[in-house]
């Protein structure tokens, strides 16, 4: 077991400092999070699901049933009845793989990229506004900082 870690230089508490921010700004996210929940009447699991197929459509990544699973870290029955609701309610479309005649994919309805941008637009525009203040090479530092954070916390760096 690892033991806690104690700054003992300028350098680490600044990494402290931002290790604490970034906490900071995790919690508002969860709490932004359960604002959008209630605002568009659903669970936590179904905005994740919708979360991470935007953040994959922006990369342009097409999405199995199996990939939010893993995502979601949820039961292949849990997948099924998630996708069902989802898209009994309009959200989601199951469609044929574009290059794999045997897979499905999973994409957002032109329903579910509406509603979620309602909800979440005054959201952006208040993040927009608060980056008013950074300079070009401040935010791309931001990008490079939370990208690397990204990889960290996956596992995957």
């Amino acid at each position: 077991m690892r033991q806690r870690w104690v700054p003992e230089s300028p350098r680490d508490e600044l990494v402290m400092e931002t290790m604490k921010s970034v906490r900071a700004f995790s919690d508002a996210m969860d709490h932004m999070h359960g604002g959008l929940r209630g605002d568009m009447d659903m669970n936590a699991t179904d905005l994740a699901a919708l979360r991470m197929l935007i953040m994959r459509e922006q990369r342009g990544e097409w999405v199995s049933p199996h990939a939010i699973a893993t995502h979601l870290a949820i039961s292949t029955a849990s997948t099924t009845k998630l996708l069902d609701r989802l898209t009994a309610s309009g959200h989601l479309e199951r469609r044929p793989h574009p290059s794999d005649r045997r897979a499905r994919v999973v994409v957002l309805s032109e329903l579910a990229r509406a509603d979620f941008y309602r909800h979440f637009g005054e959201r952006m525009l208040r993040m927009r506004q608060a980056m008013t203040g950074y300079s070009d090479d401040e935010l791309r530092a931001v990008v490079r900082f939370l990208a690397d954070m990204e990889v960290a916390l996956s596992g995957e760096g």
